[in-house]
């Protein structure tokens, strides 16, 4: 039979057939038989059929060229020339059939022409089908002469993957800097001060049996406080004394575990001291060994103010893992404190507050004012957000700017996303147009793009996320190892206030990371896979 001269009579049929002809590989014969795609050899093979006819059997299924017309003739026929044709249940697709299903009487669907590439899923929920998902790994997969793509489509998924890792472990080691500082401040200090009138509380156990009945106060403890200058062996150093009862310092867990020698027990009497293992390096002090205490506030005599000199023996070392309050903080009984300051012995200079709940120390305050005002006391109250205001705010600045200079790395990444498919487009073009030819409809096509991008950025964010959270669980082993292989001190306590690297994962913050450099991701894709969608494949074979 001859062909139909609307397929292949032009000059310029003959020239698309001649194009199509020399792709990889030819139409297969048989009926029912799948030919893999071909599209500049990355797509299979080509289906051999000029588009004016393919174009026709569309608006037509019923046409004598279909297969399916009133010659019955099946996919497996050859027209004279050794064309082949489609018939019932052909897939120009390798490996993928239409969806199996009734059909109505008289139903064209499959007889006259196969149903669009869409249409090949194995399930209605399905996003992606086998086809597309083939196309996208083919395409990321590039061969040597296209190697430059796959080059960038790998530096893209390194950058997703650092990007990722690093936030999470920035992040988490902030949340754990945090989480650290403030368990060791409030174990010392309290999250609330309170403070009379004057400079010395008086008859601070009546009032300090009332604050323990406020809802939400777990521990009180009467403090007596002072700046001294501390002496031994020849060296002499600044220091905070605080003197507090033994049985209120047991109360404080961070600090009664913090003991590296000596016990609790042992700090009575007028001459107990305990210091911060930081403040006895440096001294050379032990258990047993006498530090002295220099106040400029003094007796007054007629010759003017003589400065308090006392020499205490050492019954306790502590060591809260905190630079500041191990190489600073010295603590005495309250009653020898109270002897050393000139403290009358029912006043305190404040008392140290503790509440169940750190971030409602608010509503505490309101109870402690409203106590006051009942026994006829004016007190002064602090919590620690007063206290530590400073020190606090510049974490958490220091916190947003990290989170926002290493979600440019992402960012990077994404535009790397972008330029790759770009190049991969313009590069496919070929393929794009055979592909819409032979019944691809645009959506499959932005969807093969789609998902080519989109797989890099998963993978990416994939690997970046395992890659953060072993980092994070063996962050200190990691920072030990580094500062003994190259010789440097790369988290020094002095600096830092701690002796350890902490970090602290949370899990809405690792997905908010994880969502946000899968959006990024995503969004990157849209661009490249919608110009591919747009291909015009006349104008692209036109070109070839």
């Amino acid at each position: 039979m001859a062909a139909p001269r609307g397929a292949h009579g032009s000059g310029g049929a003959r020239g698309f057939h001649r194009l199509l002809d020399s792709g990889r590989g030819r139409a297969v014969a048989g009926r029912g038989s799948h030919h893999p795609l071909a599209g500049a050899g990355s797509a299979g093979r080509v289906w051999r059929k000029s588009g004016a006819a393919a174009d026709r059997d569309q608006r037509h299924p019923h046409h004598h060229g279909g297969g399916g017309g009133r010659h019955g003739r099946g996919a497996g026929d050859r027209r004279s020339g050794g064309r082949a044709r489609r018939g019932p249940g052909h897939c120009p697709v390798a490996g993928l059939r239409p969806r199996a299903g009734p059909r109505a009487r008289g139903s064209v669907q499959g007889a006259g022409r196969p149903p669009p590439f869409g249409a090949y899923r194995t399930g209605a929920s399905m996003i992606f089908n086998s086809f597309e998902r083939l196309m996208a790994g083919r395409y990321l997969r590039a061969r040597r002469k296209e190697g430059f793509v796959s080059v960038i489509a790998g530096f893209s998924l390194a950058g997703i993957a650092l990007g990722v890792a690093t936030l999470i472990i920035v992040m988490a080691v902030m949340n754990g800097f945090r989480e650290d500082l403030m368990s060791r401040i409030f174990g010392l200090n309290g999250h609330l001060s309170v403070f009379g009138p004057t400079e010395v509380l008086t008859d601070y156990d009546r009032l300090t049996q009332a604050v323990r009945t406020v809802p939400g106060v777990e521990t009180v403890t009467p403090t007596v406080e002072g700046q001294v200058m501390l002496s031994a062996n020849g060296v002499s150093l600044g220091g905070l004394v605080r003197g507090a009862r033994s049985e209120d310092l047991k109360a404080r867990h961070v600090l009664s575990r913090a003991l590296v020698a000596g016990s609790l027990d042992d700090l009575e009497g007028q001459d107990a001291i305990m210091i911060g293992s930081r403040l006895a390096s440096r001294f050379n002090l032990v258990v047993g060994d006498k530090l002295t205490l220099i106040s400029p506030r003094g007796k007054i005599t007629a010759f003017g103010s003589v400065p308090s000199i006392r020499a205490y023996t050492v019954r306790a070392i502590f060591s809260v893992g905190m630079s500041e309050y191990d190489s600073s903080f010295v603590f005495l009984p309250l009653e020898a404190a109270q002897t050393y300051f000139q403290v009358p012995a029912n006043g305190v200079h404040h008392l140290e507050v503790e509440v169940s709940e750190p971030e409602r120390v608010g509503a505490v305050t309101q109870a402690l004012v409203e106590l006051g005002a009942k026994q006829g006391l004016s007190l002064r109250l602090r919590d620690w957000r007063e206290t530590n205001a400073t020190f606090f705010n510049a974490l958490q600045v220091e916190r947003n700017v990290m989170f926002l200079i290493l979600t440019l790395i992402i960012l990077v990444a994404a535009f790397n996303i972008i330029s790759g498919l770009i190049m991969l487009v313009k590069d496919k073009g070929r393929d794009i147009a055979i592909l819409r030819t032979m019944g691809a409809s645009r959506g499959a096509i932005m969807r093969i793009f789609f998902l080519a991008g989109a797989s890099v950025g998963t993978l990416g964010t994939g690997i970046g996320l395992l890659l953060g959270v072993l980092f994070c669980e063996n962050i200190e082993a990691i920072r030990q190892g580094l500062q003994s292989l190259l010789g440097v001190e790369l988290f020094s306590a002095e600096v830092y206030f701690l002796a350890t690297m902490p970090a602290r994962m949370e899990g809405h913050e690792v997905m908010q990371v994880v969502g946000l450099a899968l959006g990024l991701s995503f969004a990157a894709t849209l661009y490249p896979a919608w110009r591919a969608a747009r291909t015009d494949p006349v104008e692209a074979l036109r070109h070839e």
